[in-house]
């Protein structure tokens, strides 16, 4: 597509060169329009793989945007058109190209080809008698238009590759928008849904997984992209940082959250929970909620990641600070409040009772001491707590007590 000659003027020979050269482009105004048609269809044959998926608006664009970088072209290296108005054009042909997603490779193509094209009916005008241009004409007019090349290429470069961040940018923006909606409970928000649905490709009804990973103070994530990872199972992922999380929506499609722990327990260097959706969107803000509390299950300064469904009573715990505290205080704290040594005897024994449901027997032989020192221990425990080893649900508060302590 055309570029300016440039041919010096500083004497009167290279003067009349460059009127010669001025002319010799002019004389393929008349037939501009054809010269960008021809291009448009060698570009549409050439590129056919790109272009018969595209939208019909970009194929209607490209055949007035090469018409009109061969006209100004053509007046601009006869010299009838200023050089800025060029610039300019092939500037905003980087914009807009960016914005329709067409590949850099295929806009720079499209600069050579028209390039060649051009260059090949400049050669083709030569036999016209009447226009008299000769080899020297048409050998100065050749090298500039081919080394000219560079300048578009390098124009229209600049102006996609802004464009295409500035694009990144807003689209990173809003996705980060949308995956915060989510986990605020916007999900069961249709419209909100829809949207979702529109830039990330997330069916409302669509099982997805929630996996948070908590930065614990580190300028780096817990998480080494985990985006390639899952993507290379076939699961799609979406992320972003919400204060010291680092969390994302993963598409599950037919897999289930345990297959996304253990596809990133490989690239897992802090405390990392997941929690799945099975419901979809409406149900992500509970997933997040989950995951995080899956979190807190973990030790800090562990690398480690887990199933919300293979934590529940730690969650459990976890999500009920209040609770927790009034359970440990109302079961264990007479216990804990004896001096430090008889205490860890005594918690030491009912861990043992509590993991062989009740039996002294079982619980001496994994403490290595007689049978009726844990009677006597397991009395002052009755005692201390008001709670009876023998009652389901006295078990089930002082096992929960117990692990909330270990924590």
């Amino acid at each position: 597509m055309g570029v300016t000659d440039g041919t010096p003027s500083s004497t009167p020979g290279r003067a009349a060169l460059r009127r010669d050269v001025g002319r010799a482009w002019a004389s393929l105004l008349s037939t501009s329009d054809a010269i960008a048609d021809e291009i448009t269809l060698t570009l549409l044959e050439h590129d056919k793989d790109w272009y018969q998926h595209a939208a019909p608006g970009v194929r209607a664009d490209l055949r007035l945007s090469t018409r009109d970088h061969i006209r100004l072209g053509l007046r601009a290296m006869a010299g009838d058109e200023d050089f800025e108005t060029l610039l300019a054009l092939w500037r905003e042909t980087g914009r807009r190209r960016a914005r329709q997603g067409v590949p850099l490779e295929l806009v720079l193509n499209a600069y050579t080809i028209g390039t060649r094209v051009l260059w090949e009916a400049l050669v083709r005008r030569q036999r016209d008698p009447e226009l008299q241009v000769d080899d020297h004409v048409l050998l100065v007019a050749g090298r500039k238009v081919w080394s000219n090349l560079d300048v578009q290429n390098s124009v229209m470069s600049a102006a996609y590759r802004k464009e295409s961040a500035l694009l990144q940018r807003r689209d990173l923006h809003r996705q980060g928008r949308l995956l915060d909606g989510l986990a605020e409970g916007r999900g069961s928000d249709p419209a909100f849904a829809a949207e979702v649905h529109e830039v990330l490709g997330v069916a409302s009804d669509e099982p997805v997984a929630c996996v948070v990973a908590a930065f614990d103070g580190d300028r780096d994530s817990p998480l080494r992209n985990p985006d390639d990872r899952l993507e290379g199972a076939g699961l799609a992922s979406y992320w972003q940082v919400r204060g010291d999380l680092h969390f994302g929506l993963v598409q599950l499609g037919a897999a289930r959250a345990s297959a996304v722990v253990d596809l990133l327990r490989p690239c897992t260097s802090g405390r990392v929970g997941v929690a799945a959706s099975p419901e979809g969107l409406a149900g992500f803000c509970t997933a997040f909620q989950l995951a995080a509390h899956t979190v807190e299950t973990i030790p800090r300064g562990a690398a480690e990641v887990a199933d919300v469904e293979d934590r529940l009573p730690k969650v459990l715990l976890t999500a009920s600070p209040a609770v927790t505290a009034l359970l440990v205080r109302r079961t264990l704290g007479p216990v804990q409040a004896q001096p430090v040594h008889q205490a860890e005897v005594l918690l030491a024994t009912l861990r043992a009772l509590l993991a062989h449901h009740g039996s002294p027997t079982h619980a001496a032989q994994e403490l290595y001491c007689h049978r009726n020192t844990v009677i006597y221990r397991m009395r002052q425990l009755q005692a201390l707590t008001g709670r009876d080893l023998g009652d389901p649900e006295d078990r089930l508060l002082l096992s929960l007590a117990l692990l909330a302590v270990d924590g």
